[in-house]
């Protein structure tokens, strides 16, 4: 037999004892607290990652699986034998971190036991907590209840402005004027029948394309209500026949 075709045998053979390749895969960081990482920023996981004593960052891969480092850190952002998982058990994984949460304190507060948003990107104005928007889309303001007038006013922290809002019988939401800017946390005070709370809205990058890597932001940033939502439609979107 020819060397060379008994050479490249041998090299077919031996790839093929190899586990099945690791890859590169795209991670969105969440949070950080970092001097090298910014949240909403995308990295490969396999960047070289470092971390001083007190530094922190929560990445997310395309299955929703998210890892927090923290500091002293110094090694690739997750491990080189991650690979992409099955949606239906990346969804799966994802249920079972949201029950995982919601089992905790303050579950209320995030919205466990909400009522159901018919879209994942409403804003529940009914209740206390935090809420998820999408980076260059406008609010818009949602009620669980539609049967009877309602009335509330949003005062931003510092009560430097107000907007009064007016629900009419039959009307579940409203489209949000430009009240304000939303380029990071922002927390409203609400006020309705005579009582105040508050809630603040966190802004999820745009370049986040990805279902599970949404959910799994809105589980880590407590939308919980939010990421309830979406993990429904996702579920429906596996189930539906291809």
């Amino acid at each position: 037999m020819n060397i060379k075709i008994l050479s490249k045998i041998t090299m077919v053979a031996l790839l093929s004892l190899l586990p099945i390749s690791s890859f590169a895969l795209k991670l969105i960081v969440i949070d950080a607290r970092s001097a090298q990482l910014k949240a909403g920023a995308s990295i490969d996981s396999d960047t070289v990652v470092v971390l001083k004593e007190g530094e922190r960052a929560t990445l997310v891969g395309p299955d929703g699986k998210s890892v927090t480092l923290k500091g002293p850190f110094n090694g690739p952002a997750m491990p080189a034998n991650s690979t992409a998982a099955d949606p239906k058990a990346a969804l799966a994984a994802l249920v079972n971190t949201r029950d995982a949460r919601t089992s905790s304190v303050g579950v209320i507060r995030a919205g466990a036991d909400a009522a159901k948003l018919p879209e994942p990107w409403l804003i529940d104005m009914s209740r206390p907590g935090t809420r998820c928007m999408l980076e260059g889309q406008s609010p818009v303001w949602w009620r669980p209840e539609s049967d009877h007038e309602d009335k509330f006013t949003v005062f931003p922290v510092d009560r430097s402005w107000r907007a009064d809002f007016t629900w009419v019988v039959g009307q579940d939401r409203q489209d949000v004027p430009k009240i304000a800017r939303f380029g990071g946390p922002n927390t409203f005070v609400i006020r309705r029948d005579n009582q105040e709370y508050a809630i603040t809205i966190t802004v999820i990058p745009k370049e986040i394309d990805s279902d599970l890597v949404l959910s799994s932001f809105m589980l880590e940033k407590a939308c919980i209500q939010q990421a309830d939502a979406l993990l429904a439609k996702i579920k429906h979107d596996l189930d539906r026949p291809q």
